[in-house]
């Protein structure tokens, strides 16, 4: 019984790592909006930047107290450095190929964006589990 229940631990956090991602981009993209529509932003690029502040600071708690739970008690300040530097490094990467696979090499920016999409969550899912969520 603790064999199954320990074999469907890591996939129950992967379905809830899914949902957190899922929650975190219809904040950004909500928030992009609001900016856009509501507020008049002149700028997509201003909103959307105030925007993904929001999408990942939705992440950050998502994953804190959600995904990754059991880490919750630990002090949330190193927990948000962590975060926020495995964030910047991913989006640093995410740039890198697209860069690479658009601009350098001439193909399709949406597949590119699909491959490094999916570098970025696999990146994220490892990274908060082994670096800034570990418990």
């Amino acid at each position: 019984m603790n064999a199954a229940v320990s074999s469907t631990a890591p996939r129950a956090e992967l379905v809830r790592f899914i949902v957190n991602g899922l929650i975190a981009t219809a904040v950004h993209y909500g928030v992009l909006t609001l900016n856009m529509k509501v507020f008049g932003f002149g700028s997509a690029g201003l909103a959307n930047l105030c925007a993904a502040v929001a999408g990942i600071s939705a992440s950050f708690l998502g994953n804190r107290f959600y995904v990754f739970a059991r880490s919750a008690r630990q002090p949330w300040l190193p927990q948000a450095l962590k975060f926020s530097g495995l964030y910047g490094a991913i989006a640093v990467l995410h740039g890198a190929v697209l860069w690479l696979w658009t601009d350098q090499l001439g193909f399709d920016y949406r597949i590119g964006f699909l491959i490094a999409t999916v570098l970025q969550v696999s990146l994220s899912y490892v990274g908060n589990k082994l670096l800034v969520f570990k418990s």
